[in-house]
This record gives structure tokens, sequence and C-alpha cells, in this order.
């Protein structure tokens, strides 16, 4: 018996000694592999990234755009984005998309794997062959790609459809701008009873990722049709999934890790520095100069590291549990670079002293960004009241955003949601009741009790209580078929607060006091309104082309949009981008963020070159434009650089 134990006990050992070999060793082989093939595998990432952003990406950014165009519409809403989401040819695109973008990182990682695995005695003739070898693959890899990533996909439905039977269940209807604001009951169940579900999808499209690991490696190195790779990699990984599954948890924390302690450490380490030095452009300037480089350099640096570790990795397990070999065989000894490494690298400076010198000739010395109040000083006041209104003149504002909806007797009312349900409690809709039976609801006590009695306003209200003072930006939150008598009521109080303005004019003495008193005498020009509506953009503009306008847009499908329609572009903060930036100069159209609460963030829009930004908090954004305003030169440049790196 004590011999049974024994040898029970010595296969025991054995079997974890086996099982801790690839976690074990796996790190320093993947690492001796980075430097062994550094040189031929900076080469391939060059020429790959080359080929890929002069034909590839292009090419298919027009297959996409063209599919998009077949749409013949824009999607600028929440409601209509899903709608195109769900459609057949929505689905089509998304799936076509996805597919395109999985192939150029298989091809990437295929490529790589063949440097890898193939040691040559020429860096560059080595990297020239991996792309042509890797190019050949494009079949097989496309079909690996049908299957793995079509397989995760279906994998992924069933979860789909149970989070959006929750989302149904328990937040239908409600305003998602509530839910951000106020985090309601509703809010915390659905993500109570949402988490189980994305956990569970997690470890079974994890449990699927380790089994099919192998399967790139092999149909890259050894010519394996998709459907055998699969197989054999499943085979392989048998018994080895849970130390590949730490050491593959391990890269990604790094791979996510690395630049972000990159950016950390330039952030806090090397930024704080350049504010010691004297405010002088013969000195600031070049010290910028040569911060971007570093920083330039070190993100490439760091982008290449995180690419090629996932493909080494792969590499290094493929040789050990396909051939047995720790790790992939290293070059002959004694290759020189040769000219063409060092004139490749040297490339590498050059491109990277460009872009920092284009980075620092974007930054504009001053800005000019405009305040907007959303729904009022929505935090300190209820919404779409006069108190909101009252606070926003208090805290600085340019304009103030508020949401328009019709009574039932055709009446201008303040008022974002089309059922009274959110703020009074009552069920009923908006537009079943008239504008005496709304002035009766008290839309204050839901935010606090100083709010109390608070009545929901008319637009004639509103434009009385800013008079003289700031602008409005009109919302309108039309019903179904009411868009076009929405926008014609909104032009009709207008020409009428024109009328009070002109009369009130005569009565001034001098412009300064009709400014004061008055406001400027065509309210047309004074105010905005704002739609989600493109179709209703040329009616608005043909019954008041001085009214200027502006495009509320959660996301905009690329050449689906006539720029020339509209005199400002509302996007999502998080959406606005220097190409968005780019084209509102060249169609000379304004853009406006929505909605930013984070002073960071408003710092960062405004260095983008937004014209205007809604915030809920405008004495922030107002207070921030001050202490910017009351900057040197070289400070501002600072800041303007830190916002960069935010960016």
């Amino acid at each position: 018996m004590p011999g049974i134990e024994d040898t029970a006990t010595l296969v025991a050992h054995s079997y974890r000694l086996m099982t801790m070999q690839p976690l074990t060793y796996l790190g320093s082989a993947l690492l001796r592999t980075l430097r062994d093939h550094l040189r031929p595998l900076i080469a391939y990432h060059l020429f790959f990234t080359l080929l890929a952003s002069a034909l590839l990406l292009p090419a298919i950014t027009r297959v996409i755009h063209g599919l998009l165009a077949q749409l013949n519409r824009t999607v600028v809403t929440n409601d209509e984005l899903i709608a195109l989401l769900f459609s057949p040819l929505g689905l089509a695109g998304m799936l076509v998309g996805l597919g395109f973008a999985f192939l150029i990182i298989y091809w990437q990682q295929a490529g790589m794997l063949q440097v890898a695995v193939r040691p040559r005695d020429n860096h560059y003739r080595l990297a020239l062959e991996a792309l042509w070898l890797s190019t050949r693959r494009l079949p097989a890899l496309a079909g690996l790609v049908i299957l793995q990533v079509g397989t995760h996909l279906l994998l992924l439905a069933p979860f789909m459809i149970g989070l959006a039977w929750l989302y149904d269940f328990w937040l239908s209807g409600i305003d998602p701008y509530y839910l951000q604001r106020v985090r309601p009951p509703a809010l915390w169940y659905f993500i109570a009873c949402a988490l189980p579900l994305i956990i569970a999808w997690v470890w079974a499209a994890s449990w699927l990722y380790l089994r099919w690991l192998l399967a790139l490696p092999f149909v890259a190195l050894e010519s394996s049709n998709p459907w055998q790779a699969l197989k054999r990699s499943v085979s392989l990984t048998r018994g080895w999934r849970r130390s590949i599954g730490a050491a593959v948890l391990l890269l990604l924390v790094l791979i996510i890790s690395l630049p972000l302690l990159v950016t950390l450490l330039f952030d806090r380490l090397f930024t704080p520095l350049l504010w010691w030095l004297p405010e002088h452009n013969a000195v600031l300037i070049p010290a910028m100069l040569a911060y971007l480089i570093g920083y330039v350099l070190v993100t490439l640096a760091t982008t290449f590291v995180g690419i090629a570790a996932n493909a080494l990795l792969s590499a290094c397990l493929y040789m050990q549990l396909a051939h047995r070999e720790t790790r992939p065989a290293p070059p002959p000894e004694g290759i020189n670079a040769g000219k063409l490494a060092w004139a490749v690298e040297l490339s590498v400076l050059i491109f990277a002293g460009l872009q920092a010198w284009w980075i620092l000739n974007s930054f504009e010395i001053r800005d000019n960004v405009a305040v907007i109040a959303h729904r009022g000083s929505s935090m300190v006041a209820p919404e779409n009241t006069l108190a909101a209104l009252e606070q926003s003149l208090i805290d600085g504002a340019d304009y103030i955003e508020i949401d328009v909806r019709l009574s039932n007797d055709q009446q201008v009312m303040l008022y974002h949601d089309r059922s009274m349900a959110r703020l009074t409690g009552d069920n009923r809709e908006f537009g079943e009741l008239t504008r005496d039976q709304l002035s009766q609801f008290d839309v204050g006590s839901w935010f606090g009790d100083a709010f109390q009695g608070e009545h929901i306003p008319g637009l004639d209200e509103a434009l009385e209580k800013v008079r003289g003072k700031a602008g409005l930006m009109i919302d309108i939150k039309p019903l179904p078929g009411q868009e076009e008598a929405l926008a014609d009521a909104v032009i009709d109080a207008l020409n009428a607060e024109s009328d009070v303005r002109y009369r009130c004019w005569a009565t001034q003495q001098s412009a300064f006091d009709g400014y004061a008193a008055c406001g400027f005498p065509n309210a047309l020009l004074a105010m905005r309104m704002a739609t989600m509506s493109p179709s209703l953009l040329k009616h608005i503009k043909a019954q008041a082309p001085e009214l200027r306008v502006t495009l509320l847009a959660q996301l905009i499908l690329p050449g689906t949009l006539n720029r020339r329609d509209f005199d400002a572009l509302g996007l999502r903060h998080n959406r606005i981008t220097e190409g968005e930036i780019q084209l509102a100069r060249l169609y000379g159209y304004e853009i406006h963020a929505w909605t930013v609460n984070d002073r960071a963030r408003m710092s960062t829009l405004i260095d983008l070159g937004v014209d205007a930004i809604i915030t809920d908090y405008p004495d922030r954004l107002t207070k921030l434009i001050q202490d910017r305003r009351a900057l040197s030169d070289g400070a501002l440049m600072l800041v303007k650089l830190r916002n960069w790196l935010r960016q």
C-alpha cells in the first residue's frame, strides 16, 4: 500500500508540474522571443500599418459607407439608432464591419507569428516574407473569423435577448437623462438582474476562447483549414486551460494597464516639470516639442508591445504544446541591423517629430465658447422652470436650453417628458392637458421643499424672464405628426416677443438702456431652436431664415447628412472628434457639446474647439472660462497640452 501511495503522490506532483509549466515559463519565453525578434517584428508592424492605412482601411470604409448609404436616412437619436441596428440591413452592416475588423487583426497577428517562428539572417526580408505569407492565407483567415467570431456572436445572442427583456421590464419608458441623473431604484434592479447574465456570458466566452486559442497559429503556420485548426486547438489545450487562462488574463491586464501607466507617468512626472520653465517661447516651445516627441514615441512603443505580445503569446503556446519546445528558435547569431534597419527606425523618429510639431501648432492660444445651461441650472433648481432660468442667469449662462411641447390648446409650454409621471406622479399624457390644467401642477416639490408650488411655465414667460439678459435654446419635443405645428408655434411666439421688444426700445433713451431692458430687438436673431429631426430643418428655415437652428444628434452615419441645413450641430460630448470639428469649420456651422458636467472634460472640449457647451452646472463652466482667461499664454499652452494628453 505505501508503494501505491508514493506512486499516486508522484503522479500528482508530476501533473502539477505539467500544469504549472506554461504559466511558470511562458513569461520568460515571451520576453526572450520579443528580444530575439524585435527588429523584424518592428519592420513587419511598420509594413503592415502602411499597407492597411494606404489600401485596406480606405477600401473597407468605402464599402461600409456604401452599405449605410443604402439606408437613405440619418441616425440622430437613440431610438433611431436602435431601430437601425436591429433592422436586417443594420445587422448585416454590423456583421460586415465586425468581420472586416477581425480579419485585419487576424491578418496582422498571422504575420507576426510567421516572423516569430521563421528566423532569418535578414530582418527586413523576413518581415516582407511574413507579410506575403500571411496575405496568401487571407481566405483561410476569413474562414476562421467566420467560425470563431460567428460562434461568439451566436453565444452572445441569448444573453442580449435576456438583457433586452430586462431593460424593457425595468427601464422601458424612463428618460435616459433621468436615469443618469437621479439613478432611480429601477436602474439598480436592472443592474442587479443583468449582472449575473453578464458574468455568465463572460465565463462562457472565455471558456470558448481558451479552447480555440491555438487555431490561429495552426491556420497561419501549418496551412490547416479553419475547422481542423479549431479541433486541434481543443485537443492540445485540454488539461492546460487553467494555466493558459491565467497567462492570458495577466497579459490582458498588462496590455490594458501599460498605456494608462505611461499616460499617468507623463502627466504626473514630466508634465509638472514644464510648469517650472520660464514662460518664454524660445524655451517653452522647444521643451514642449521634445516632450511631445517623447510621448509620441512611447505611445507608439506601447501600442507595438501590446500587439506583439499578444501574437508572441500564441507563438510560445503553439511551440510548447504542438512541438514540445519552450519557445521559437532565435535568429542566427552575428546579424547586423544594416542600413535599411537604421533608415526605417530613423523614419519613426521623423514621424514622431512631425506629429509633435503638428500637435503643437494645432493649439489656439485663446478660445471662445458659449455657456448653455441645460434645462436651466437643473442641478440647483427643478428643470424647465422659471426658478431654473433665474438661477442660470445668476450662474452666467449665455443661453438657456429649454424643452417645449404643445398643450392640448396649442400653447407652447416648457416640459421635457411626454408623460407627467416622472415629475408629478400623474400618468396622463402632456398633450392631453390644456395650459390652464398644466399650470395647476407642482413640478418643484420633487426637487426640494424650497421649490414647492413651482409651475410649468409657457414659452412667453420664459422669454420675459431672460429678456435683456440671455438667449434661449428652444429644444422642441413634438408628438409624432406635430413637428411642423410645434416649430411654427415657437416661431410665432418669437415674433410676438420681437414686437414686445421693439415697443420696449421705443421707450428707451439710449442703446445701452435698450439692450439692458429690452434685449436685442429681433428675438429670432437672439434665440436658437433645436431639433432632433433633420427633415424639419428646411421647414424651420423656410419659415424663419434668420433663426439659428441646432440639430441635436446622438450619432450621425457618415455621408448621410446634409451639413448645410443647420447652423449648429449638437453632439454628445464623447462623440466629438477632431474630424467633426474639421467638418464644422469646412461647412461653417458650430459644434455644441452636450451634456458636460465635469470641469476637466469641459476644459478638454474647449481645447478641442467646440463653440458651445451644454451643462447642468453653468457656474462651473463660467468659472473655468474666467480662470483660463486669467492665465498667461505660456500657462495656457501647458493647459492645452495637458488636455491633449487626456484625449
